[in-house]
């Protein structure tokens, strides 16, 4: 969920220009002494704390360097948009060996570096740029989240649910049609009649906060969602989902939260609302990609990396709290789902899926 620095009358307005943070070292002092493998990661927006995507990609470079001490990791923190490409200029000139950017709004400047750098080995999560100095890393989570709506489906008192995003974007969107996919099966085996609010996915419309960030706007949505009657809350809207799993947490029961990218038990403070999370296994992608290419490895474009149940790169977490509370015959319908989509037997679909 990639952040956009503001959002005007639905179109993204760029922040001023402006440095990002000084590169995080978290350098280790283990290894042999050899050549150092630079490894430099540029966050968006949301920042490396965001209990989500950045947190994540971070994550895999350092277990990539606890693996192998002969990888140094650093970070820029994007402050706005306009630090992209800074700051990816900025680790090329460094001469760093692999370059990491963090989500698909990234995408354009990342293209640009990689065009204008021709022998510098990038990386980008949540995009394929299509230049062949760029591995992608992208995630079919439509597949997870299929699983998490026929859950929330089947977990529903009221026949509600919702989901919203942060911006109408591929990495969102996957996450909602999915959602809105599950539920759609749960109610053509069941013969119920479940309802999504927040999103259709036949017209691709739905609730947005339009940013990634502030609590108070994820709330406002997700409280609107449950005065219509939603017991169960999807958001796809990195920090700005906090403010929904808060209120949730505060409501005393009365609705609960799928949450999503990093298992929400985790990474936030309000697990006891959480019935599971829409996983994306960024930080073993973004691991393997590291060891891989410190080893020598040339990293290819095509087919780069898509996360699937199969190969485990998605998941659903846990239910944690839930475990007591999710039926047995639910939790067994969940499994068969996995592994009849992993077989080829249930086809997920969306229109933001990334290409194999």
């Amino acid at each position: 969920m990639r952040i956009a620095s503001a959002v005007v009358a639905g179109g993204l307005v760029l922040g001023a220009a402006a440095c990002g943070e000084a590169p995080d070292d978290d350098n280790n002092a283990g290894g042999t002494g050899g050549k150092k493998y630079s490894a430099c990661m540029v966050t968006d927006v949301g920042g490396i704390d965001d209990k989500s995507f950045n947190t994540s990609a971070w994550k895999g470079l350092q277990e990539a360097q606890k693996e192998n001490g002969d990888i140094d990791i650093k970070n820029v923190q994007s402050k706005a948009e306009a630090d992209y490409e800074v700051n990816l200029k900025g680790f090329v000139n460094q001469k760093c060996d692999f370059i990491l950017a963090v989500g698909g709004l990234m995408s354009d400047a990342t293209k640009a570096a990689a065009q204008a750098n021709p022998n510098q080995q990038f990386a980008i999560v949540d995009a394929d740029p299509g230049v062949d100095n760029i591995y992608p890393m992208q995630f079919d989570t439509a597949q997870a989240a299929f699983q998490a709506g026929y859950l929330a489906a089947g977990m529903s008192k009221t026949g509600k649910v919702g989901t919203y995003g942060g911006l109408p974007i591929p990495p969102v969107t996957i996450f909602m049609d999915g959602f809105a996919d599950g539920v759609a099966y749960y109610n053509k085996a069941k013969s119920k009649n479940v309802q999504v609010l927040g999103w259709d996915k036949a017209t691709q419309k739905g609730s947005f906060t339009n940013d990634f960030v502030k609590q108070d706007e994820g709330k406002k949505v997700s409280d609107a969602l449950v005065a219509q009657g939603a017991d169960i809350v999807m958001p796809v809207a990195g920090g700005a989902g906090l403010g929904t799993t808060a209120a949730a947490k505060a409501s005393g029961g009365k609705y609960s939260v799928v949450w999503v990218d990093v298992d929400g038990c985790e990474s936030t403070p309000d697990c006891s609302a959480i019935l599971t999370t829409v996983v994306k296994n960024i930080p073993e992608a973004v691991k393997e990609a590291v060891l891989k290419a410190a080893g020598g490895e040339k990293l290819q474009a095509k087919p780069g990396f898509v996360g699937t149940l199969a190969n485990t790169g998605v998941s659903i977490a846990p239910y944690h709290e839930f475990d007591s509370k999710v039926p047995a015959d639910l939790k067994a319908e969940v499994d068969k789902i996995k592994a009849d989509i992993s077989a080829g037997t249930i086809t997920v679909t969306s229109k933001a899926q990334p290409t194999k």
